[in-house]
């Protein structure tokens, strides 16, 4: 069961165009120490913006770790990381990437989370990488996520989080040693009036912990749950839990990726779009450009935003971190964005429609979902996802 603290200050922040002046903000604020997480340091212009503040901060002698993945961060210029390190900064990767003809389970289990804290006093939480989502080519900008700016409690959670995930790869990659960090810790003082929970999915003690957390919500929804997700391929517990709701009369709203972006997960969520249809959730496809958005709202209370898709890539092998929020205002502004979003940039699925289908469209999506559980089986995590009714009474 998901612990909310109360006594933060949560502001959403969506887009880059809100995201990244509230981080360099908050970057040039800081004193003590930053901790930063992404998947994807791009290079370009933004991520050199957000590389020149934690120069600018390192100079001012603040204590700078930057982490970042290995495979989605791997084009980050030699050049930018030297000039950070060489300026006082910490740099490390989580799993660099190894030889393409070299297969590892491992090498499936990526950073995805996107997190910042900055003093300990204001932590970012979301979806959005350190990259240009305007820069968006042969398509409309920006990119569409969400991130949060936290103040308060659960501050001191991220900054857990950070400092864990820090010292856990810094111990793994032996030479970097001496790059342990411990810190003092401190509770945040209180901000504000809203109860907030961080969750975070690791391999280790919270592997179902965000999953959990939605089925939760889930579950005891009365009125509208609002998903706006980028990668939707759930597995049968989490089907079961939105057709139930359906079923008993709450409106299940779904808003989905209708660009195509990675070819093998579009069509293999597609291939779930049938059986939610007849159950009677509706399924908007988000066209206006590339959404990226891991956001929920629930009955007008429950909202989440952060990094973890509703597939199995983010549920089962990702470290993911996202934010709970119970609270009416937070949700409203959150589900307004959605209902916006939704109207300008969406398309309606029809079940009528959807059954109208070619059986070639159908062959397609059913092939690329086989591919997708095939992939996931001889990764050997395959088991631990429920696919479908098949999968659990073998």
């Amino acid at each position: 069961m998901t612990v909310l603290v109360p006594g933060n200050r949560i502001t959403l922040l969506t887009n880059g165009s809100e995201y990244f002046p509230a981080l360099e903000a908050a970057i040039d604020s800081a004193d003590r120490e930053i901790y930063l997480e992404s998947y994807i340091f791009a290079a370009d212009a933004t991520g050199d913006r957000i590389a020149r503040s934690l120069i600018r901060a390192v100079r001012r002698g603040v204590a700078t770790h930057l982490l970042l993945d290995g495979f989605g961060s791997q084009s980050m210029p030699s050049s930018w990381v030297a000039d950070l390190e060489r300026d006082g900064a910490s740099v490390l990767f989580f799993r660099r990437e190894i030889s393409p003809w070299t297969f590892q389970r491992s090498r499936l289990r990526r950073l995805h989370r996107k997190l910042a804290v900055i003093d300990g006093r204001i932590a970012f939480v979301g979806g959005i990488n350190i990259i240009d989502d305007m820069d968006t080519p042969g398509q409309i900008p920006p990119r569409y996520d969400y991130a949060v700016a936290v103040e308060g409690p659960v501050v001191s959670d991220v900054l857990r989080a950070t400092r864990r995930l820090w010292n856990l790869v810094a111990w793994y990659q032996w030479r970097r040693r001496s790059r342990w960090h411990r810190g003092e810790s401190h509770a945040a003082p209180l901000q504000g009036g809203v109860a907030a929970a961080l969750l975070t999915r690791d391999n280790i003690r919270h592997r179902r912990d965000i999953e959990e957390a939605y089925l939760q919500a889930i579950g005891q929804a009365r009125r509208e749950i609002f998903i706006a997700n980028a990668y939707f391929l759930p597995g049968l517990d989490f089907r079961h839990a939105l057709i139930d709701a359906a079923r008993r009369g709450v409106r299940v709203v779904l808003l989905l990726q209708g660009r195509v972006e990675y070819r093998l997960l579009h069509y293999a969520s597609r291939a779930l779009y049938g059986v939610l249809l007849d159950a009677g959730v509706e399924i908007h496809e988000y066209h206006r450009s590339f959404l990226h958005a891991k956001v929920a709202v629930i009955d007008g209370r429950w909202a989440t935003v952060g990094s973890s898709n509703i597939d199995p890539f983010s549920l089962m092998l990702a470290r993911e971190a996202n934010v709970v929020v119970d609270d009416q205002g937070f949700a409203r502004q959150l589900r307004d964005s959605l209902e916006n979003a939704k109207q300008i940039g969406s398309t309606l699925l029809l079940a009528e429609s959807w059954k109208l289908k070619s059986p070639w469209s159908r062959v397609l999506s059913w092939a690329a979902y086989g591919v997708v559980r095939f992939l996931m089986g001889v990764s050997g995590y395959g088991r631990r996802y429920r696919w479908s009714e098949a999968a659990v009474k073998r």
